[in-house]
């Protein structure tokens, strides 16, 4: 720092230029912005959906876009992720002993993806729909 005070505390929070300790913005900046009305605006909504038994995955799949197609709504999917596999392998026996045999186990996880457009309150009408137990529903 040549020639020039360092600053002790404004230097943490903000970086210094050419002598300024902090950015300049306006409040009326802020302030002339204006949000629109939550009702009106189409949200863009991704549904995932995780299961370890496909059947009842794809089930639960196909109910959701049959309803939103009902609704008219823009929908894209079901997008298939790559299924999750997650491996233990055991010693069978429990002391130790004998012969070195192994047991392996996996279970499959398997995901889906649904992207709608639509405003908030029709998506809760459609993911109303009965779920297969099992299958996990997350709205993002």
């Amino acid at each position: 720092h040549e020639g020039r005070k360092a600053h002790r505390c404004s230097s943490l929070f903000y970086p210094v230029t050419r002598g300024l300790s902090r950015p300049i913005t306006k409040m009326s900046a802020f302030k002339e912005k204006q949000v629109p009305e939550e009702e009106a605006r189409v949200h863009r909504i991704r549904i995932t959906l995780t299961s370890r038994n496909v059947k009842s995955l794809e089930k639960v799949c196909s109910e959701l876009i049959r309803g939103a197609k009902d609704k008219k709504l823009k929908v894209k999917g079901p997008v298939r992720l790559p299924t999750k596999t997650l491996k233990i392998t055991t010693r069978k026996t429990p002391c130790g002993e004998g012969s070195k045999t192994w047991s392996r186990y996996e279970m499959r996880i398997h995901k889906r993806l649904i992207d709608l457009d639509s405003p908030a309150e029709v998506v809760k009408q459609i993911t109303s729909v009965s779920i297969e137990p099992g299958v996990e529903v997350e709205v993002t």
